[in-house]
């Protein structure tokens, strides 16, 4: 295997050179005929999907992110189109000066290069890194899951039917076999990969960061926490917590711990009260639980334990945390938060700005669900991860943060003092 695929990364590497001369009007008539081309392979791609789904459990909190539909595949389209209305990144002057000596300097974005994707159940991310890293003059190589296999090959495939007809290298994307052993050499290729980016659960990132030699970008896992101030409007409290937890508990900006100031209390119920239709499973500390108790049906209710802190449920499951105070809630987002989203729901102006300015993450709201953190949502188009890190690009990771620069130096043959 090793040999064949160090014949692939060598290719898509030369689809990479190539992308550099691409010229943004011929990028975005590609895209819009990719999205154009979605629904007429549409049949294709959802059979493909079934026989992925007919191999996974449908209790499996992975089942909703491999599941394809009309209506995503629809949505899919429209954001593709949307990365195609977006400026190009590329070429942009971020700094430009003249030396004493006569030297021009301009500083300019330009691609990364080959970006890599490793990824578990989500076969929507292969049209959406497709898109982003074609507009942003990138090649890609992907790693899917063996979960989402017939998925993406029906994808790659529509994709490579698309880059053919425009006349471009099809090895602009390039889908690794769906063995693990594959994923061993993707994370080794350091003379063809620039860049890699795992998306998927915490594992598959610690893996990826713990065995990988090309340099990393770390993306996807989320445990977020919502802090309900001894200040906050109790319904607008219920609408975000419910927002954030029921909207796609399976993504990675769902609300995995509520906080809850000990001085509001009494209106924990009323606050998780609209769960309760969605079956959510509620882990309560002894504070919360018996304040609960009676109110919240106990089936879905239960005591807390260690574990139920700092865990990413990716699932209508939900932990409840009572503090004393604000520093106290900050205290626990700090030893328990995987850096992804936090908020705060409160009407003290210095709460807020205590929390926004205290609190590490990639992004921190106040009085806002934390299902807004998404590309698409900030305006970027699609994104191709949510970065948790700090090095290079951090938050939803789309057109700009999959570029780099290079110093431009125009002369007239000047030379340098001996």
């Amino acid at each position: 295997m090793q040999q064949s695929l160090t014949e692939l990364f060598r290719a898509v590497r030369r689809a990479s050179r190539e992308l550099v001369m691409l010229d943004d009007a011929a990028v975005n008539n590609l895209l819009l005929d990719l999205a154009a081309e979605i629904p007429l392979v549409s049949a294709s791609i959802l059979e493909a999907n079934r026989r992925d789904l007919d191999r996974m459990d449908p209790a499996n909190p992975m089942y909703d992110r491999l599941l394809l539909s009309e209506s995503r595949l629809e949505a899919i389209a429209g954001d593709i189109r949307s990365v195609a209305a977006l400026p190009s990144p590329l070429g942009l002057v971020l700094e430009q000066r003249r030396l004493p000596n006569g030297l021009e300097l301009t500083k300019a974005t330009v691609p990364i290069g080959v970006i890599g994707i490793i990824y578990e159940a989500r076969p929507n991310v292969t049209f959406d890194v497709f898109a982003l890293c074609l507009k942003s003059g990138n090649a890609t190589v992907l790693k899917g899951g063996s979960d989402a296999h017939e998925s993406n090959t029906a994808i790659v495939q529509c994709i490579k039917t698309v880059l053919e007809r425009h006349s471009l290298n099809p090895d602009t994307i390039v889908l690794l076999p769906s063995e693990r052993e594959a994923a061993g050499e993707m994370l080794n290729a350091v003379d063809y990969i620039d860049m890699i980016i795992p998306r998927g659960s915490q594992k598959l990132i610690d893996f990826v960061r713990m065995n990988a030699r090309v340099p990393v970008i770390e993306t996807g896992a989320g445990i977020v926490h919502t802090y309900i101030d001894q200040a906050a409007d109790t319904a607008m409290a219920a609408d975000i917590v419910f927002n954030a937890k029921t909207r796609r508990p399976s993504v990675c900006n769902a609300l995995d711990t509520l906080i809850i100031h000990a001085a509001r209390l009494d209106d924990l119920p009323a606050i998780v009260a609209p769960l309760e239709k969605k079956m959510v499973i509620i882990y309560a500390d002894e504070a919360a639980y018996a304040k609960l108790l009676g109110s919240y049906p106990e089936t879905l209710l239960e005591k807390a334990l260690p574990e139920h802190y700092g865990t990413e449920f990716l699932s209508l499951r939900l932990s409840v945390k009572t503090v004393a105070s604000l520093e106290e809630a900050l205290d626990h987002i700090a030893a328990h938060s995987s850096r992804h989203s936090e908020a705060i729901v409160t009407g003290d102006p210095a709460a807020k700005e205590k929390f926004l300015k205290r609190v590490d993450a990639a992004a921190v709201y106040a009085n806002t669900s934390t299902a807004f953190t998404d590309g698409a949502q900030f305006g970027l188009g699609a994104e191709i991860g949510i970065s948790t890190q700090k090095l290079h690009a951090r938050g939803p990771m789309a057109l700009r943060e999959l570029t780099s620069y290079k110093w431009i130096i125009e002369g007239e043959g000047q030379t340098r003092p001996l």
